[in-house]
């Protein structure tokens, strides 16, 4: 059986997630990694998993001529570089959300790949999770009739370390971002108009970011219909993501998931475990999923389910929620600049 040889650039949590994810698929190979801090530690980790590669250098991976496909699993400010260098070198590429915080560095990024002719996949992992999907095909098959209103809860049990609140990019594009791809992927239909309100009210640490800890925001689609997003960086009960479609002849939700279904009844209450603690626990098949889509796409030459267009559309609407929490507005996406604009970028006409 044909393998796509893989190479991860970034060892970190998230990199080292992927790497195991594809070393249990048969169609692939884990032939390199890289990090800046590689060292005894990595390539112990590596050795362990027949990794036979490890290097500082990620150009070291990219000039293999051997290896078919990049995971950049590294810090935002380093994507658009790697993407560029990857399409370059006929990669087909694996990136991490967000592409950038910055909408023009994305477009030269999607440029370069459909220049190149390479594919690139970003890790929206919670289209792949087994709950929202089921409401995805509920959409799709016209149970719920056309979409009225879509709801998102998004809220993680405790707020990040303020080492990373600084560089995260805040909350709209750190954390939100994936609730707005959700928003386009539940509701098959763009964002039109945003309006965001945000407060400080989990840790005064935010504010000395400019950043804020709890949001709701307002959608408007092209299909008219409404969405509503609310976002806190601490929910005392646990990991909270639930997402609901109502529309013209039903709903679909989708409620938390459980440890189990044990449910405790006494004279003193109801009881029952948390949520699962926090996204690896909460998506770990989705990104099992996402990666295994992504290296079917390529041995079959498949369309990918997620691509830099989704990346560039949930980054606008990002942009327009931070400038509509600061202006007190709602903010139509034509204000954020067109898809493509200036950069060649060839863009779908509809969301899938």
């Amino acid at each position: 059986m044909k393998k796509i040889r893989i190479g991860i650039i970034g060892a970190g949590r998230i990199g080292k997630i992927h790497a195991d994810n594809l070393l249990r698929l048969p169609g692939a190979e884990v032939a390199a990694i890289s990090d800046l801090f590689a060292g005894e530690e990595l390539e112990a980790w590596a050795a362990q998993r027949g990794i036979g590669q490890v290097t500082k250098d990620s150009g070291a991976i990219l000039s293999r001529a051997d290896i078919d496909a990049v995971f950049i699993c590294s810090s935002t400010d380093t994507h658009v570089g790697l993407i560029i260098e990857a399409a370059r070198a006929g990669k087909h590429i694996f990136c991490e959300k967000p592409v950038s915080m910055d909408l023009s560095a994305t477009e030269a990024a999607i440029e370069a790949v459909q220049a190149a002719g390479v594919k690139l996949q970003v890790g929206f992992n919670r289209r792949f999770d087994h709950n929202f999907r089921r409401v995805r095909e509920h959409v799709l098959q016209g149970t719920v009739g056309e979409p009225h209103i879509v709801r998102i809860t998004s809220r993680d049990p405790n707020p990040p370390h303020p080492d990373y609140i600084a560089r995260s990019g805040g909350l709209f594009m750190d954390m939100m971002i994936h609730d707005f791809d959700m928003a386009r992927f539940l509701s098959g239909s763009e964002v039109v108009e945003v309006y965001a309100q945000g407060g400080v009210l989990v840790d005064p640490v935010f504010a000395e970011h400019g950043d804020v800890d709890t949001a709701i925001v307002t959608l408007r689609f092209a299909s008219g219909a409404l969405g509503v997003i609310d976002n806190s960086r601490q929910a005392v009960y646990g990991y909270d993501q639930r997402v609901e479609v109502f529309g013209s002849r039903g709903s679909a939700a989708v409620s938390n998931d459980h440890p189990n279904t044990a449910e405790v009844s006494t004279a003193e209450g109801l009881l029952r475990d948390k949520p699962l603690h926090f996204f690896l626990e909460r998506y770990n098949e989705a990104y099992m999923d996402e990666t295994r889509q992504f290296v079917e796409a390529l041995l079959h030459d498949r369309p990918l389910p997620v691509d830099g267009i989704d990346a560039l559309q949930a980054e606008r609407i990002a942009h327009a929620a931070k400038l509509s929490w600061q202006q007190g507005r709602p903010v139509k996406l034509s204000e954020i600049g067109t898809a493509g604009a200036g950069a060649g970028v060839q863009v779908q006409s509809e969301v899938v």
